[in-house]
């Protein structure tokens, strides 16, 4: 399994600073929880395709 960023420089560098200004904690979820924290465990969890946010990109 190989886990990779997204190719969108823009996204990537948006999310980043997000996450930066969030204290790790995904941007995209409202909860400040350990399963929200950058990598989430929803996306830790999923076999295969992209976090929630879109910057990681889950692949076999």
């Amino acid at each position: 399994m190989a886990i990779r960023l997204s190719e969108d420089k823009e996204l990537v560098q948006e999310i980043r600073e997000k996450l930066k200004e969030n204290d790790g904690y995904c941007p995209c979820k409202i909860e400040k929880t350990e399963d929200t924290k950058c990598m989430c465990k929803e996306f830790r969890e999923q076999e295969t395709g992209e976090c929630h946010c879109g910057l990681f990109i889950k692949e076999k």
